[in-house]
Order: C-alpha cells, then sequence, then structure tokens
C-alpha cells in the first residue's frame, strides 16, 4: 500500500514525531479522556509508527487494527511494535502489548484499501487514523473514506499529509521547477486512481464537514536542518528521480540541482483531526 522501504520509513520517523502537531495531538488527547478503552483502525500502517507515536495519546486500554497490503511492512511492524512496547506477548497472531500504564492488542491485516476499503471498517473502530497517506490516494478514495466514517460515527485523525510547501536551504532558482515536476508526479495514479497530491489536505477537511463533522487542521512541517544529513539526501534524491519521471526538466538541470549541498529544508504537512458533530453521542 505504502510502496516505501522500511529503511526509508524508519529514516524519516524522527522528523514525523517531531513535526505532528502539538495542538491537534492534545485535541485528539482531549476527545477521548473520559474513556476507559478505544479502538482504532490504522489505515496504511507501515511499520507501526503511527501507533507508537499516537497510543501515548489515548485511553489505557486500546485495541488498534494495523492494515497494510505489504507483508513484509507488517512483520517489520510486529517486530518494531514490540521493540517499543515495555512488554509483549504473542497471542493468537495478535500481540499483546503493556506500555507505561496503557495496555494495547495489536491485530495485523493484509489489506489492499484500492480494492476492499469497506474492510478495514467491519470492526466499527471508534477512530480511524493514518500518517503520511492521503496524498498518495484519490480524492473519491477521500470521499470514501469519510463517508465510512460518518456511517459507523467514527473520529478521524490523520497526520503529516504532504500540503504542497517545499522550501531548500541554500535556494536554488531550479527549485521551483523541480517542485512543479515534483506535484505533477504526485498526482500520478499511486494505486487509488489520480491522486490528490497537495490538495489532499483541503479536500479531507471538506469531505468530513461536509458529514457534520467538527474538524481541526494545524501544520506539521518537516523544518531539517544539518544534523538531518541523510534525510535531506535521501529527500532530494527521490523529489529528482520523481521530477524525472515527468519529463518535464530536462536531464542536465536535475543533475546540476541534484549536486547542490543542502543544509535544511522545510517540507509542509498537515494534521487534521475530524470528529461527528454535536448531535453524536461524544461531543468535540
Amino acid at each position: 500500500m505504502s510502496g516505501f522501504s522500511p529503511e526509508w520509513l524508519h529514516l524519516r520517523e524522527g522528523a514525523d514525531r517531531a513535526a505532528r502537531n502539538a495542538d491537534i495531538a492534545s485535541a485528539v488527547s482531549a476527545r477521548f479522556a473520559l474513556r476507559k478503552d478505544l479502538s482504532v483502525v490504522d489505515l496504511g500502517c507501515g511499520t507501526g509508527a503511527n501507533l507508537r507515536a499516537t497510543a501515548p495519546l489515548l485511553p489505557d486500554k486500546q485495541s488498534w487494527i494495523l492494515i497494510d497490503n505489504d507483508l513484509h511492512l507488517l512483520d517489520a511492524a510486529r517486530n518494531e511494535i514490540a521493540r517499543w512496547a515495555d512488554h509483549a506477548e504473542a497471542r493468537d497472531g495478535k500481540l499483546m502489548l503493556k506500555k507505561c500504564h496503557a495496555e494495547i492488542e495489536v491485530t495485523f491485516a493484509a489489506l489492499d484499501l484500492a480494492v476492499d476499503l469497506e474492510r478495514a471498517f467491519i470492526s466499527q473502530p471508534a477512530l480511524v487514523t493514518a500518517s503520511a497517506l492521503f496524498d498518495l490516494v484519490s480524492e473519491p478514495f477521500i470521499r470514501k473514506v469519510a463517508k465510512l466514517c460518518a456511517e459507523r460515527n467514527a473520529a478521524f485523525y490523520t497526520v503529516l499529509t504532504y500540503n504542497g510547501v517545499q522550501r531548500w536551504t541554500p535556494h536554488r532558482p531550479a527549485d521551483n521547477q523541480i517542485a512543479g515536476a515534483f506535484h505533477r508526479h504526485q498526482l500520478s495514479d499511486k494505486g487509488f486512481g489520480p491522486a490528490a497530491g497537495p490538495m489532499a489536505p483541503s479536500l479531507l477537511a471538506d469531505q468530513f464537514r461536509l458529514h457534520g463533522y467538527s474538524v481541526l487542521e494545524g501544520e506539521s512541517p518537516w523544518l531539517l536542518a544539518r544534523t538531518d544529513r541523510t534525510l535531506l539526501e535521501e529527500l532530494q534524491r527521490g523529489y529528482a528521480i520523481a521530477a524525472a519521471e515527468t519529463n518535464m526538466i530536462d536531464a542536465k538541470t536535475i543533475e546540476t540541482w541534484i549536486k547542490v549541498p543542502r543544509h535544511g529544508a522545510e517540507v509542509g504537512h498537515t494534521d487534521i483531526f475530524a470528529a461527528p458533530g454535536s448531535g453524536a453521542p461524544m461531543d468535540f
């Protein structure tokens, strides 16, 4: 589903965690503060980083279903989450975790969300979450997620959805060309139909508001510095490859651009928390 390697997901995890919007996270925590337990579905779980970052916001008793269509990533998630926990026990194909005061049951599900999204909602989750997913999916997919959440009165929390902001330090004239080509590449089909790309945050917010949800949006940019050298280099390389695949920029320009050493970058993301409106059992 993600199409990303465990190595890339591991490399970006620290930047992702630092970028998460604290106000949105606090709203999520406040929403469920009076609950004793919570059921969660994580769409496109990757290596389980979203669980590791989100679980501390939630009640002490949690039940998670982690979904990805990449079996290699699901195996990596199982191992990474077990290492993260204070105690982990495998039981009936699940992981039973203890982390601080929390008891967390984790189920892993191999599922292609592009063709079988409804199955992800069979468990009737109270919270649906995802990280760095929705800029890769299509507008119809976003509409469907909002509809399925609304039908189940489920809250929705997604983090690190790319919003189109891209600034490099030092700046070079070709930066804008590369960004334009990268955005064109982002709109290509990633398995869900033509992708929403940087329009995804506004599409998500609009769709949930159409279903009567209260929606909070907050910026969660990567603010990378010299200490993030490896991530900066990999990010620059990835942007160059994506730009080249569009055939919008000549090879010499791309080759020159990728050779410029960077010691900083801002990559824009948006975090969104949407909860059922005032007529729902739990007021936001």
